[in-house]
């Protein structure tokens, strides 16, 4: 994977360093998650081939899969028109969501509430030190 840069390149000086990053199944087309990348974390992905996000909370670079061995194998990266936005095609290894679903967006919202509408593929408490 290369980084063209240019007006085309993700504008993170326009964001506060940060963009959202949505990984996308690349074979099913699924929305797997959504997390933020900065510069380097972007840079990372691109380099690697493997996703590679910025974690808010714990003020790092997050390299997904790196507790949990549920990594992201990145085929392609998109930004978009506004250059604010960047979408990872995927190849998902083991659950997407740290909550062991294929995919954070497991649950459904219902005029009752929320409905969980996915199987959980693993335990959190047996993947996750913490």
């Amino acid at each position: 994977m290369m980084s063209e840069g240019g007006e085309n390149a993700p504008n993170f000086a326009g964001a506060g360093g940060l963009l959202p990053a949505i990984a996308q199944d690349a074979h099913s087309g699924q929305v797997l998650m959504l997390a933020w990348m900065n510069a380097e974390a972007y840079e990372e992905t691109l380099r690697t081939g493997r996703a590679v996000y910025y974690s808010r909370s714990r003020q790092k670079l997050w390299r997904k899969g790196e507790e949990s061995g549920h990594a992201q194998q990145v085929e392609a990266v998109y930004v978009d028109c506004d250059a604010d936005t960047i979408l990872l095609r995927v190849r998902q290894t083991g659950a997407a969501c740290h909550e062991g679903y294929p995919t954070c967006f497991f649950r459904e919202v219902t005029p009752q509430g929320f409905k969980v509408v996915q199987d959980r593929l693993v335990d959190p408490a047996s993947v996750y030190k913490s």
